[in-house]
């Protein structure tokens, strides 16, 4: 009969971390994709409700590219009358003026009040490249009473400037 072998178990060593047979669970627990995609789409509702808010509220900024209306809607009993041939650019002892008349009447049969009104010159090409507020002398018009608009303007006017247009500053 052949000698029997003893097996030799080697002494336990020092352990370095969690053995593959401890007690866990054997997977990592799966995730609920719908309820994931459901948490990013609320996120998404409140970040583009927010927007929304405040862009309704405050407007848009200036750097985005879309056009904007310069003057406010016009009043329905207020009438603006500008003649291009009363609004003058000149020069007086070398210095560039730019003279406006006109006339604000009421042609309502109550009295309202007289908003501000905007001046705007254009280059050739449409653009708006100089703009002035005017305030009228008096604050409202009774019925069917005008107000004679007369104003000069000593800023540097540019050279470009070929049209003016007359309307209501936006509140």
């Amino acid at each position: 009969m052949p000698p029997r072998a003893s097996l030799r178990v080697p002494p336990p060593q020092d352990d370095d971390g969690p053995s593959a047979f401890d007690a866990g669970p054997p997977f990592r627990p799966r995730r609920n994709w719908l309820k994931v995609w459901t948490y990013a789409a609320v996120i998404f509702a409140l970040f583009a409700s927010g927007i929304v808010f405040a862009v309704s509220y405050w407007g848009l900024p200036d750097w985005v590219p879309v056009s904007r209306p310069d003057f406010a809607v016009a009043e329905p009993d207020l009438q603006l009358d500008f003649p291009i041939d009363q609004q003058a650019k000149r020069q007086i002892a070398g210095i560039e003026i730019f003279e406006v008349n006109g006339t604000i009447t009421n042609i309502g049969s109550t009295a309202h009040t007289v908003p501000p009104i905007l001046v705007v010159l254009r280059d050739a090409r449409g653009r708006n490249v100089w703009s002035k507020e005017i305030m009228p002398a008096k604050a409202s018009l009774g019925p069917g009473e005008s107000l004679n608009v007369n104003q000069v303007f000593t800023d540097q006017v540019p050279r470009a400037a070929r049209m003016a247009e007359f309307g209501w500053k936006q509140q």
